[in-house]
């Protein structure tokens, strides 16, 4: 009985020297060295803190598409003549008042700006694959108005083109915060 409590107490003393080495071995000057911190955790990651706040840029552009859009949405009930009437080529007027600027009788802008605040939404839950989906999707519609703007209609809308270039920068960026974390998974 002796002998088998005297063997137990040296497989722990053992143990604890194993553990007591293998930390001696991943410290540096008396801290842990990074190796031993998963990735992202440690505290002067700047990986960690750059993912963390790409959801508020992404939030924040979100929110800019959603003012664009507002003002799209303006001009779709307005009568008078828009400040962005520029020229022949320039003029939201006409735009937003062709049968293209409604699907079932709601608004292009209106689902604009719902699908902006949406994206906001999932930048700050951090729901990545979902703001992957919406944007691709948001990318692939305001491709398809573009198109009617440029061969059907012959005339742009600054505010489509400002949205536009918004989904834009909100897919790639929203792409981009998706395979960062995905990669940092994976190695980590």
């Amino acid at each position: 009985m002796e002998s088998s409590a005297r063997h137990g107490q040296m497989a722990l003393m053992r143990w604890v020297e194993a553990a007591a080495e293998k930390r001696d071995a991943h410290t540096c000057g008396g801290r842990l060295h990074p190796s031993i911190v998963p990735r992202g955790k440690h505290p002067h990651s700047l990986r960690s803190g750059s993912l963390d706040f790409m959801r508020y840029v992404i939030a924040i552009l979100a929110l800019a598409g959603a003012l664009v859009s507002a003002l799209a949405l303006q001009v779709h009930y307005s009568t008078t003549t828009e400040p962005c009437d520029i020229n022949a080529k320039w003029d939201c007027g006409i735009v937003n008042h062709s049968p293209f600027a409604e699907v079932l009788h709601v608004p292009v802008a209106a689902i604009g700006i719902a699908g902006y605040l949406v994206m906001a939404g999932l930048a700050l839950a951090r729901r990545r694959r979902l703001l992957c989906a919406l944007a691709l999707g948001a990318l692939a519609f305001s491709l398809y108005l573009t198109y009617i703007e440029k061969y059907v209609l012959e005339v742009y809308c600054i505010y489509c083109v400002s949205s536009a270039g918004i989904v834009t920068l909100l897919t790639l960026l929203s792409l981009g915060w998706a395979i960062a974390d995905w990669t940092g998974r994976r190695s980590g």
